[in-house]
């Protein structure tokens, strides 16, 4: 079992618990908050689980593996601390902020001989699998792929207050937050896009509420549409010159339909896993414990690709953090 360690008492390190539990290969073992107080209120649902609000008694105790949900700017500081500590590090998406965060990362964390890890959960899924596998035969001629979600935060952005999700200090946004999802799904089937643009509704501090945007590719583009501040319902479809395949969305899926040119219907086989982080827990632990490393490179090489991407995206849009240098 791998002895597991959190940074961040959001409801999503929650989730990733439940995930991991899920897969069989992971044990909490120590939550790390600013806060004892908060770490306790986060902890007091499991058992046996070691407190600590301070990071380098965190980091010394015995743990394998270690899930950073915190705040997105903080991502890169907190991953480094933990890849000299000797430790693997799963980092919920967005990893960085810049893409020169992840490459300085993936540097590190190959000179420490520790694996890294962006928790990007939609890239497991074994469903991009097989809708890769059925688009072989077809020419892509287009897709457009949907995250629009109202946020929980809204209502205290309303009232004047800059929640860490709308903030520039804390690389927030519409695109970061959610707009990674449609990413990440573009390059896992299709790979890196020759370049990409948005345009976004924007705060005073130039941080997005929702955007559209597209990523080029040779001979076809794909529509990418994130939003924190509506709701959609839309679902994703990718575009061929025998038909148009749809899906039920871009993560956690369970329904993928081809509806041909000729009429004809195919109903691809998807198997939707009991928990939306549980594949991407799963695959990680395979790595983890030695079982299969075949992929990690390229999922390395997907990662950079996004937020080489991302940042292109934000640059497009006017889209500034703190952490930015130009």
């Amino acid at each position: 079992m791998l002895k597991l360690g959190i940074i961040g008492t959001g409801q999503i390190s929650h989730e990733f618990i439940k995930a991991a539990k899920l897969s069989g290969h992971y044990e909490l073992q120590a939550v790390y908050s600013r806060s004892l107080a908060t770490a306790q209120t986060f902890a007091q649902d499991y058992q046996n689980v070691e407190l600590f609000c301070d990071l380098t008694d965190f980091l010394n105790c015995a743990l394998d593996v270690v899930y950073i949900a915190s705040p997105n700017s903080l991502h890169f500081e907190l991953a480094k601390q933990v890849i000299l500590a000797g430790k693997h590090a799963i980092i919920e998406k967005p990893a960085v902020s810049l893409p020169e965060e992840w490459k300085e990362l993936v540097a590190l964390s190959k000179q420490e001989e520790v694996y890294i890890f962006e928790a990007a959960r939609n890239y497991h899924e074994e469903a991009f699998a097989t809708i890769q596998g059925f688009l072989k035969d077809k020419t892509v001629w287009g897709a457009h792929f949907t995250y629009a979600k109202y946020s929980s935060k809204m209502q205290a952005l309303l009232s004047g207050k800059e929640p860490n999700v709308f903030s520039a200090k804390f690389s927030g946004g519409a695109l970061m937050d959610l707009g990674v999802y449609p990413v990440y799904a573009a390059i896992r089937l299709f790979g890196s896009p020759q370049s990409a643009r948005y345009s976004a509704q924007q705060l005073p501090n130039t941080v997005d509420l929702n955007g559209v945007g597209a990523l080029i590719y040779p001979g076809f583009q794909v529509g990418i549409q994130a939003g924190k501040n509506i709701n959609s319902n839309l679902p994703a479809e990718i575009y061929t010159d025998q038909g148009t395949l749809t899906l039920d969305g871009i993560e956690f899926i369970s329904s993928a339909i081809f509806h041909g040119l000729d009429g004809q219907e195919t109903i691809l086989p998807i198997q939707q896993a009991s928990h939306t982080m549980e594949e991407e827990a799963k695959a990680f632990a395979t790595v983890l414990l030695g079982k299969d490393r075949t992929a990690y490179e390229e999922w390395l090489k997907s990662a950079s690709a996004v937020h080489q991407t991302l940042w292109t995206m934000r640059k497009d849009a006017g889209i500034r953090f703190e952490v930015d240098y130009d």
